[in-house]
């Protein structure tokens, strides 16, 4: 049956009217892949180097030992980001007499051919067969490799299983990925554990004692056990319609957002499909992640006499997810725009969520990142002009942008390696938003006035915000003249 199954896919694929294209894509992937994987077998046969090296003081074995849990803790999160999930049309399947088990089984199966699940294998593999190998013997060695294999399938499955409960709550890979970063900053910055010595624990008993191959391998069979079973659970489509429809409620029914009435209703229903949807989605993990941006610039001696080059981490934080989500702002909508053209929502009131949508994130990172206080109160001055400044000024010239980008974005696509949309409107976005800061800043700055310069950029920002009405119209305006090319642009598949 599993022939079967592969057979009608490659059928499928061959039958589709796109396939010209998704060749010339997979082809340019598979040399991106088989150019990563030379680098990583490089760096595999030059490891024992590389760490005597980087840990001198530390014998070859331990210090291996050491490195490996951290290499999955990274792989983890490179997969919930990149890692596509395996499908199968299995709606044609359920009215046949197969079994449900087959079906599951299939999937799952397919879930194992994934690029990640080859990495750990040809980076591990070279070291654990040229030195584990030659002070312990091959037997110690061939049990090391099926521990490796045992946390591969563990983080495989379990990477699926968050990536598919995220797909009814997409807050359970919010608190995923966060849980992953607090797990990093305990270690690295507060101290509070050692995933090193967790790490070498784990393997140097492993290679002292080959029966502890038998806990990465439970690890791994138990995750394919509960991700087998999840599938099963929620194989037909009125199952996880209803689950679906229990996770969430109505927009009506958000209390923060349910004071601001309508617009709040809007910048809800925005927000569901954030959390819904791989890509959007990721526009907010990255201003999650750029959070800990400024402890490139502001932790640096080298630049605390150079209050200027603070802007951009500040600007970065505090707006990376008005640039990275709002230059693609109506292409996110682009399947249902043409419904959204003859509905009874005011432009004005669509606007006006866009622009609550982008003040609620700015304004949790900001809080997120006041900490950075610790630096220098002059860190604040700095976070929060460019706090204004990204809601009053670089939100609105993202929403002027946004009138001229006729790309759709098919919202069922992952987001790795995925440059729909993508066009010369992005780019030519990235100039104002970026060099408009240092324009106010630098006369100041000659001036010998940097704090005044900071002020300034915060009242600029300040004004836009309270003149907000004026260029809603204004944007208004500019979209009804363009609104038929806009609808005409998301049209074309």
């Amino acid at each position: 049956m599993i022939s079967t199954f592969a057979q009608h896919e490659l059928k499928a694929f061959w039958r589709s009217k796109n396939t010209g294209k998704t060749i010339a894509i997979r082809i340019v992937m598979a040399i991106l892949v088989l150019y990563l994987l030379l680098n990583i077998l490089v760096v595999a046969f030059y490891m024992d180097k590389i760490l005597d090296k980087v840990l001198p003081d530390e014998d070859l074995i331990p210090a291996f030992c050491g490195i490996i849990l951290y290499y999955y803790l990274f792989d983890l999160l490179m997969r919930l980001q990149l890692q596509e999930l395996p499908t199968l049309r299995v709606q044609p399947y359920l009215t046949l007499p197969i079994k449900r088990n087959t079906l599951v089984g299939y999937l799952s199966f397919t879930a194992i051919l994934s690029v990640f699940n080859l990495w750990p294998l040809i980076l591990f593999t070279p070291f654990t067969f040229k030195i584990i190998a030659h002070e312990n013997g091959a037997g110690v060695a061939t049990v090391f490799m099926l521990g490796i294999i045992g946390l591969t399938i563990f983080n495989n499955y379990l990477a699926l299983y968050i990536k598919r409960k995220s797909n009814l709550n997409g807050w359970v890979f919010l608190v995923a990925a966060a849980v992953l970063i607090l797990a990093g900053i305990g270690d690295f910055s507060w101290h509070l554990y050692s995933i090193s010595k967790a790490s070498g624990f784990l393997f140097g008993h492993l290679i002292a004692q080959p029966v502890w191959v038998l806990l990465p391998l439970l690890l791994g069979g138990v995750m394919y056990y509960f991700n087998f079973l999840y599938l099963k659970d929620n194989l037909y489509l009125e199952e996880l319609g209803s689950r679906k429809a229990s996770a969430y409620k109505s927009s009506t029914e958000i209390p923060l957002l349910g004071y601001f009435g309508h617009i709040g209703d809007l910048a809800a229903n925005e927000i569901k499909l954030i959390l819904r949807n791989k890509r959007p989605r990721s526009s907010l993990v990255v201003s999650l992640l750029f959070m800990f941006y400024g402890i490139i610039f502001y932790a640096n001696p080298h630049y605390q006499n150079m209050p200027g080059i603070k802007l951009l981490p500040a600007l970065l934080m505090t707006g990376i997810f008005i640039i990275s989500y709002g230059q693609y702002m109506f292409s996110w909508q682009a399947s249902h725009f043409d419904g959204i053209l003859v509905s009874k929502v005011d432009f004005k009131d669509f606007l006006r969520a866009k622009y609550l949508l982008f003040s609620l994130v700015s304004t949790i990172v900001f809080i997120l990142t006041i900490p950075y206080v610790y630096y220098g109160w002059h860190i604040l001055l700095v976070q929060f002009a460019m706090f204004l400044w990204n809601l009053g000024i670089n939100a609105t010239i993202v929403l002027f942008f946004a009138n001229r980008n006729y790309k759709r974005i098919d919202l069922s696509k992952g987001a790795s390696f995925n440059w729909e949309g993508v066009g010369a409107t992005q780019l030519l976005l990235s100039f104002p938003l970026m060099i408009g800061p240092y324009l106010i800043y630098w006369p100041f700055s000659l001036l010998g006035h940097a704090d005044i310069a900071f002020i300034a950029l915060g009242i600029i920002g300040l004004l836009f915000i309270a003149t907000r009405s004026y260029w809603v119209k204004l944007l208004e305006k500019d979209f009804m003249t363009k609104r038929y090319t806009i609808a005409e642009g998301f049209r074309n598949k």
